[in-house]
């Protein structure tokens, strides 16, 4: 059984940091994409940032590039995405994804999401 379990969210301030993980289970988590989604009160989910199987390459929504890092420890089975800098837009419930092949996929493509980690960043 396929499984994505998420953790690190919480209460931050404006400029602080948090680092999100998500623990994977049930397939071979090196030979997939993975992604990073956000969903905001009141909007649609929307997809953050992406990593490819092998960790070789990354990709970033403009809105958090140079802000957010992910990164996969595929030994571990765990995906990572270290936020800094956060603001006040950043608050959503944040989850993991699963893409279908080991290259990046939009969220339409999404096979599995974790239950997701609600960031909320206010002062």
């Amino acid at each position: 059984q396929v499984q994505l379990v998420e953790s690190g969210g919480g209460l931050a301030q404006p400029g602080g940091s948090l680092r999100l993980s998500c623990a994977a289970s049930g397939f071979t988590f090196s030979n997939y994409a993975m992604s990073w989604a956000r969903q905001a009160p009141g909007k649609g989910l929307e997809w953050v940032s992406g990593i490819y199987s092998d960790g070789s390459d990354t990709y970033y929504v403009h809105s958090v590039n140079g802000r957010f890092t992910i990164s996969r420890d595929n030994a571990k089975n765990t995906l990572y995405l270290q936020m800094n800098s956060l603001k006040p837009e950043d608050t959503a419930l944040y989850y993991c994804a699963k893409c279908p092949t080991y290259r990046l996929c939009s969220s339409r493509y999404f096979e599995v999401l974790g239950q997701g980690t609600l960031v909320t960043v206010s002062s």
